[in-house]
């Protein structure tokens, strides 16, 4: 795909943003491949105004899916091209772009059909009336994303808010925005009204700030760090302003006594070096049995030597660069800081010679549980192996963390599956499997992971606010009456 002009999409018009310059550089070699001139608070304050569009609330419901199912087809239309902006944005690897790139075709398509098939309720009557329940659009959505799988995150905010009947305003990531603008020019392209989205990239301090404050915005919908959702937690309180906000993560992945090794080890490696641990729901407390933990280290230790890094284009990549340079970095002191806390680095762990952003597959040991590493999301391929003594240490040392996103379990006793999935506090919980999603199930995160729900049918419901409807059926309805 060609890298789009230097415009952004503000309430109708491509344009060039009246915010800072925004260089995007491919994270495999360092060079250079685009400049945005991002959103400025203006930018936003235009978009804002002119979101609401009553035509495209006005549809019938099966009009709008029918708009949102074309946006399906055109992003599998243009899936390869899709696929390779990411990666070459993003430094993914392109096996996993295409699956972002499908996953998102697939969200738009999902929410055409909830959509249409959506029903209001008429609700058991308790009186001389008869009482319905009806679903109206919030009006103004924000929506802010991040830099790790954006074409992803983008459809799961824009598809239903769009479905729902509102307009958007899209605030990418400002180093990889490429991806989102070629988006919208799909969902424009399928016909819905050029000012219901807007894509706004820049800075959080001053974009993702101007739209959480702007007084037309209605709810928004966050993919990002806690840190940065506690902020905007406190500003939609003082607006009285629903959010949703998926958070982070650091997730316990557990290997029973009698867990299956090769299934296991596998499962593990991809669960946290997949997207080069570029994932909030990576697994990145792996506890080990008492038992089998020398065991299951030397397989864990001797798989992860074995994944192949490489650019996002090679097919034969495993762990592609991280989507940044500083992210890199952030990654790299943040081990520097675990050999600080006593780790035992047992492979990876220093920045290879290269002129990409990468970092190797780092397996840590030694730590306790309580341990900054351990409690604080690090967001790269750095994982660290726990020991358990018995189920109840194994279930209070993986709640002890003010996450609650997911977590993996291996085992082949279905009692202890099903039991340790009911005590663990996490959103989602995979069984011998992992980082497996479907659009069709609800996804959401406990304690400090986040507020609401993604996904499902249930995830449209967040886009909607619910009306309820008298209609009295008494010739002398009131009690004053006559």
């Amino acid at each position: 795909m060609t890298v789009p002009a230097d415009e952004i999409l503000v309430a109708g018009r491509w344009r060039r943003g009246g915010g800072a310059p925004l260089e995007c550089v491919d994270p495999a070699t360092g060079a250079p491949i685009a400049v945005v001139h991002g959103a400025s608070a203006r930018d936003v304050d235009e978009a804002a105004r002119a979101a609401w569009v009553a035509e495209w609330a006005a549809l019938l419901p099966h009009e709008r899916a029918r708009v949102l199912a074309r946006v399906g087809d055109l992003i599998e239309r243009d899936a390869e091209s899709l696929a390779l902006l990411q990666t070459r944005n993003t430094g993914k690897a392109l096996r996993e772009t295409r699956a972002l790139v499908g996953s998102a075709a697939a969200t738009f398509r999902f929410y055409a059909a909830a959509l249409e098939t959506m029903e209001t309720a008429l609700t058991p009557q308790r009186g001389p009336w008869l009482t319905m329940s009806v679903y109206e659009p919030i009006g103004v959505v924000g929506a802010i994303t991040p830099w790790n799988s954006p074409i992803a995150s983008d459809a799961q905010k824009i598809a239903p808010a769009l479905a729902a009947g509102n307009g958007v305003l899209l605030k990418p990531a400002e180093a990889t925005p490429l991806v989102s603008l070629a988006l919208a020019r799909l969902v424009l392209e399928a016909g819905v009204p050029a000012r219901s989205l807007s894509v706004l990239p820049g800075p959080g301090s001053v974009v993702g700030d101007a739209i959480v404050r702007h007084p037309a915005v209605g709810k928004v919908a966050f993919t990002g760090g806690t840190s940065t959702g506690r902020a905007i937690g406190r500003i939609a309180a003082e607006k009285v302003m629903p959010v949703t906000m998926e958070l982070g993560g650091k997730s316990p992945t557990i290997v029973c006594p009698d867990a299956a090794a090769e299934q296991a080890v596998a499962g593990i490696l991809y669960g946290i070096f997949s997207s080069s641990g570029q994932s909030c729901i990576a697994g990145s407390r792996i506890f080990l049995p008492e038992s089998r933990y020398a065991e299951f280290r030397d397989l864990l230790v001797a798989g992860a030597s074995r994944l192949r890094m490489g650019p996002g284009t090679a097919a034969d990549t495993q762990v592609a660069p991280l989507a940044t340079f500083a992210h890199r970095d952030r990654v790299a002191a943040l081990v520097d800081r675990a050999r600080e806390e006593g780790a035992r680095v047992l492979c990876g762990g220093a920045v290879p010679p290269s002129a990409g952003a990468y970092y190797p597959p780092t397996l840590l040991e030694g730590l306790p549980n309580s341990s900054k590493t351990c409690q604080e999301e690090i967001f790269g391929p750095v994982g660290v192996l726990l020991p358990y003594r018995d189920e109840e240490d194994l279930v209070a040392q993986a709640n002890d963390t003010v996450y609650g996103l997911a977590c993996g379990i291996w085992t082949a006793d279905y009692r202890r599956a099903w039991r340790l999935a009911r005590r663990i506090e996490a959103g989602t919980v995979w069984i011998n499997t992992y980082k497996q999603f479907s659009i069709s199930t609800p996804f959401s995160g406990r304690k400090e992971s986040g507020l609401g729900v993604d996904k499902g049918r249930e995830g449209i419901l967040g886009y909607l606010r619910q009306k309820s409807v008298y209609w009295g059926l008494d010739e002398a309805p009131l009690p004053w009456a006559g």
